[in-house]
């Protein structure tokens, strides 16, 4: 551990320290406040199983700007706090199944994402070094045996076809107690997986079939609401701002007045903002589909114009997103700079929960991107949160800004998106 405390971190740019660091002593000196909150919130509404949240920090407002339900990225993590991840897995299932002793593991329908199999394989060792049997059932079509793949890292994985007898699920001879989904569902829900016996987690209602982003940070909303009233803070600070439009159909142009019209309102109220806290900047929003993830159809948007100055080849990246589904409803949000840098490039962070434990992170880094532009896009690389210590362990002997105390503010921040999360969970049910 000793030698974490010594690994390059992120810097925020010197400027634009002071509302965060604010925030950042704010939530040193309700620490007490804040886990009992969370304590309350977990009884009240457990959390998902797992989780990773994208924050933007602009020095002057630190805010999630994206909650996964399905998380890839565990190859990302830094190493060191695999022993978290073990913990949490255990708490995890324990409540989903507390006489489980075999899972099943159904990934994305990847096999040359090399990448996103490693972060499979990585899974695959956490929950196996947390005691349970675990193998990977493929939802391939074409697949008929078992198929075992390398990987860059000297790992290999084995995929499995499922199979289903009455309303059990398998694969081969191995019948699980918990079916875990590594999956998010964005081409619907899989026929196999219907009304079976066993647990699955997350539940498939939270797949991008159905889920949106606008339910979620409506939920949001509230929670940021309520926990700005209990630490005495303006929610905008940790809140970003949101509308939603309805139909959408950016190839036949349908739906641009409302998206002009939003994008308008919500630049204005921006605006509101940082002319309250004195800030010298341009607002703008993003403007990005309402379900589905990967980066795919965002478009950063500087004034309602551009709504209506779209080339076809920005119409046509906007219509469709992961698998080729047909956008048809955007969210338009504030959008959050981001001003920290990892040797140079533009960077956000992104916080890994399991159950309510925060268990990591790594920085999102892209060195062809700008402080107001969408870092999830081709040429981003990924450097470990370099976490001298737990996100959820402070020192209040130590600076706001001190990276320990940092990355405290990390956690609190993905932790309310949690909470949204949790609660997100009973609407769909």
């Amino acid at each position: 551990m000793a030698a974490l405390e010594h690994a390059a971190v992120p810097h925020l740019t010197t400027a634009l320290t002071g509302p965060l660091l604010q925030l950042e002593r704010h939530f040193l000196d309700k620490q007490a406040t804040i886990e009992r909150w969370f304590r309350d919130q977990w009884r009240a509404t457990p959390a998902p199983f797992y989780c990773s949240v994208d924050l933007r920090n602009a020095g002057f407002k630190l805010a999630p700007v994206d909650t996964n339900l399905f998380p890839a990225g565990f190859n990302n993590l830094n190493p060191a706090f695999l022993t978290l991840c073990i913990q949490a897995v255990q708490t995890a299932i324990e409540r989903v199944c507390p006489t489980a002793g075999k899972v099943l593991l159904v990934p994305e329908s990847h096999t040359r994402n090399l990448h996103y199999l490693d972060n499979i394989a990585t899974f695959v060792d956490i929950v196996a070094k947390a005691g349970y049997e675990i193998r990977v059932g493929s939802l391939l079509p074409d697949l008929a045996a078992a198929q075992k793949i390398e990987l860059p890292s000297g790992r290999h994985i084995v995929l499995e076809p499922v199979i289903r007898e009455g309303r059990l699920v398998s694969v081969g001879d191995y019948e699980p107690c918990v079916v875990l989904l590594n999956n998010d569902l964005s081409t619907g829900r899989p026929p196999i997986l219907e009304n079976i016996e066993q647990p699955i987690v997350p539940p498939m209602e939270l797949g991008w079939w159905r889920r949106l982003k606008s339910v979620h940070f409506n939920c949001y909303r509230d929670v940021s609401a309520e926990f700005a009233a209990l630490v005495d803070i303006d929610p905008w600070l940790v809140d970003p701002l949101f509308r939603n439009c309805g139909e959408i159909d950016f190839m036949k142009r349908e739906g641009e007045d409302c998206m002009a019209r939003n994008t308008d309102t919500l630049l204005k109220a921006v605006q509101l903002k940082y002319d309250e806290y004195k800030l010298d900047r341009k607002p703008f929003v993003v403007v990005k589909a309402d379900a589905g993830t990967y980066g795919m159809s965002v478009m950063m948007v500087h004034s309602p114009d551009e709504i209506f100055e779209l080339n076809r080849k920005q119409r046509t990246k906007m219509a469709a997103s992961k698998g080729g589904q047909a956008v048809s409803k955007v969210i338009v949000q504030e959008g959050v700079y981001t001003f920290e840098t990892w040797d140079g490039a533009v960077t956000e962070p992104v916080v890994y929960m399991i159950d309510h434990f925060v268990v990591g992170g790594f920085y999102r880094v892209h060195k062809e991107r700008g402080v107001s532009e969408n870092l999830n896009a081709p040429g981003m690389h990924f450097e470990p949160l370099a976490f001298a210590e737990p996100c959820n362990a402070p020192d209040s002997t130590q600076a706001p800004d001190a990276h320990i105390n940092r990355f405290y503010a990390y956690g609190v921040v993905a932790r309310l998106a949690l909470v949204a999360a949790a609660r997100e969970i009973a609407v769909y049910k």
